[in-house]
């Protein structure tokens, strides 16, 4: 993807308690981080993030048949919290935030932000998965 999404993530970390955030593809690639963090760090949390949206809308019908479809992973740790929405098709948006922040914020914000930008952030499905023929 090479349209420069950095002023999205800027959006999103408006939000009082915001730290970091990362567009990512679903196949797990970096395609935008916050300046707040560095390059690997992004990349390795970008393959993670996908990973966490995989098992999460594996588990999705654990909430019950019919209604499992995957909306937003939130995880808590000692030192924050992480949220996980999709941001258009094959694209994840994460954001780690301090144990203050206003949580309803943040969600609020991530949902209308990519609300707002859901086309400008899909990304296609690879279709030679990424190996060069």
């Amino acid at each position: 993807m090479n349209t420069d999404l950095s002023w999205v993530l800027n959006d999103v970390l408006e939000v009082r308690g915001a730290r970091h955030a990362v567009l990512v593809s679903g196949d797990g690639l970096l395609l935008q981080r916050s300046d707040e963090i560095s390059r690997d760090d992004a990349e390795t949390n970008a393959a993670a993030m996908s990973s966490m949206q995989s098992l999460s809308r594996a588990v999705a019908g654990f909430v019950g048949a019919g209604h499992g479809i995957w909306k937003q992973t939130l995880l808590e740790y000692d030192g924050g919290w992480i949220f996980l929405i999709a941001a258009g098709q094959g694209a994840y948006l994460a954001v780690s935030a301090a144990l203050d922040v206003d949580m309803e914020a943040m969600s609020f914000r991530m949902q209308k932000t990519v609300a707002a930008l859901s086309k400008a952030m899909s990304v296609a499905p690879r279709s030679d998965n990424g190996v060069g023929v």
